[in-house]
């Protein structure tokens, strides 16, 4: 389905059963709610799942950018408004986690609990002119040269070799993002800097990350279980950025481990 939030059109899908605790998904820069679809069969038993196509992506629309993390915020809260819902559990894979950092600290009434996946609190300096080559690739071709050294950076070459059907999904789901969208998201991302205030986060957090992710790694996980009060960390072996795609049951484990005990 699609509400109106924030001016903006988001393509939602609400599944599980009716009453359940919710559960948001949000997911990674160049992707969709799609991600999630090996997430779904566990989480539905007991709990009910709201996966969301951040503005830019997916069936989602994609204005001019730039944007602003407080916007991509903004957009969630008036999703929640939009469909009557007051407080999340938030699952959010890197810019998906960067995402859930903005909303605990601007809007940490709206959440219940913070998963922090693959994602990191701060971008530096030095690595702004990355994302300024990134953004002046999709602007001149669009996408499509921008694939393979993305899913490099999402899999491991195992994975990539393997050539599974959850990576072809991954890979046209890239591709079909609107340059507009990608574009837009990655001058919100350039600017993160969250890392002084995460001590002031006081929700039940748990910080899970691909033992082998080069785009978010461990040390920046590291970073963010260390300065959120409370926060828990778990490493998935043989995994990369995109390890919940990548390695599904392990992944599985460590987040309803941490929504169960909630």
């Amino acid at each position: 389905m699609r509400v109106l939030a924030n001016n903006l059109h988001v393509n939602c899908q609400l599944s599980g059963p009716e009453g359940a605790p919710l559960v948001v998904l949000s997911h990674a820069l160049g992707s969709s709610g799609i991600m999630w679809q090996q997430q779904m069969p566990a989480l539905v038993e007991r709990y009910c799942v709201l996966r969301y196509d951040s503005r830019g992506h997916g069936g989602t629309d994609a204005p001019a950018g730039p944007y602003t993390l407080d916007a991509l915020g903004d957009d969630v809260v008036a999703m929640l408004d939009a469909l009557d819902i007051e407080r999340v559990h938030w699952v959010g894979l890197s810019m998906g986690g960067m995402v859930g950092q903005n909303m605990a600290l601007r809007h940490p009434q709206r959440l219940v609990s913070l998963a922090l996946c693959d994602t990191t609190s701060r971008v530096p300096e030095e690595a702004r002119a990355t994302w300024d080559a990134r953004i002046a690739v999709a602007e001149k071709n669009g996408m499509e040269p921008l694939c393979e050294e993305t899913m490099e950076r999402w899999f491991t070459p195992s994975f990539l070799a393997e050539g599974g059907p959850e990576l072809e999904v991954i890979r046209e789901q890239f591709v079909q993002t609107p340059t507009s969208g990608y574009v837009g998201c990655c001058q919100a991302i350039r600017a993160l800097d969250y890392t002084d205030r995460l001590s002031v986060i006081d929700l039940p957090t748990q910080v899970i990350v691909g033992a082998e992710d080069p785009s978010a790694p461990l040390q920046a996980s590291r970073v963010i279980q260390e300065r959120i009060p409370g926060a828990s960390l778990t490493v998935i072996d043989d995994g990369s950025h995109l390890c919940n795609v990548e390695q599904p049951a392990a992944f599985n484990r460590a987040l309803l481990g941490f929504l169960d005990r909630l």
